[in-house]
This record gives structure tokens, sequence and C-alpha cells, in this order.
């Protein structure tokens, strides 16, 4: 699984002009599952994205997780962080997982964050569906990680 991880002052996502999830505080999540991936990548993926101390403390220094401000967290599906862009100029993205898997173990991502956080604090896009994501990019702070590298 592959995550595009930023910290954000708020973030919203809609569909069709109508907002589906949105965040406070804390951090947007774009999504990828690839082929392969499991519950254990979702859960190793969650619980290094939420451990992740990239909020500022007292002395402006990054030393705070995302449960230490008590930050929120919206979890968007992206696909096309899978992109092959080696060889042409058109993207492959037959690394991605197949849709059923995608949106199970996307699914899964947002419990996890859901069982930690509570529900209220967990903002999500809709799976499968063209979206507009806003946001504002708090630093900029913007991180990835692969669970290919953990």
């Amino acid at each position: 699984m592959r995550a595009l991880i930023q910290r954000v002052g708020h973030a919203s996502v809609s569909v069709e002009g109508e907002v589906t999830g949105s965040c406070g505080r804390g951090l947007l999540i774009l999504l990828g599952v690839g082929e392969g991936d499991t519950n254990a990548e979702a859960e190793r993926l969650w619980h290094k994205a939420s451990g992740l101390r990239i909020f500022d403390d007292a002395g402006d220094k990054t030393n705070l997780s995302l449960a230490d401000v008590g930050g929120e967290v919206l979890v968007v599906s992206q696909f096309t962080l899978y992109a092959n862009c080696r060889r042409g100029r058109r993207p492959s993205f037959t690394e991605a997982a197949a849709p059923e898997l995608g949106r199970e173990l996307y699914e899964c991502f947002c419990e996890l964050a859901e069982a930690d956080l509570g529900a209220k604090h967990v903002g999500r896009g809709v799976f499968g569906t063209h979206m507009q994501v806003e946001l504002v990019n708090d630093g900029p702070f913007t991180i990835w990680l692969d669970t290919a590298e953990l």
C-alpha cells in the first residue's frame, strides 16, 4: 500500500459538488492499494501514518503525533499512486489492486483510523468515483509512505 500524507489545516472531498468527507487540523491521506496487499499492510500503514511526529510542539519542533494534537483525518482512495511511468507518456496502472481488493483495504484502513480516533474525526472520499479534493497544506508538509519500504 502507498500513502501520500499531507499535514493540513483543513481538507475536504466532494463528489458532484457535494462534500462527502472533511477534516480539520490533521492529515489528508491519499491511499493507494497495490496487487497482493492485505489487511496486514493496511494496519502497518495506518500505525505508521498515525504515529508520525509531524506536528509542532510548543518549541516549534515536530515532536507531536496526530493523537497528541487531537487531529483529524481525511482518507481518499487514489489508485493513481500506483502509476508506472517508466515507458512512454501514458501511465500504466497494472500494479494497482483490482477494485474489489482496493475497496476492501480502503475500508479496512478507514476502520482502523475510526477505531483509533473515533468516527467523527475521520472523513472519507467515495471509492471509485471522480472526486475533487480541497486542502490547505500546513507547512507545506508532505510525506510518502510505501509498505514495501516500511
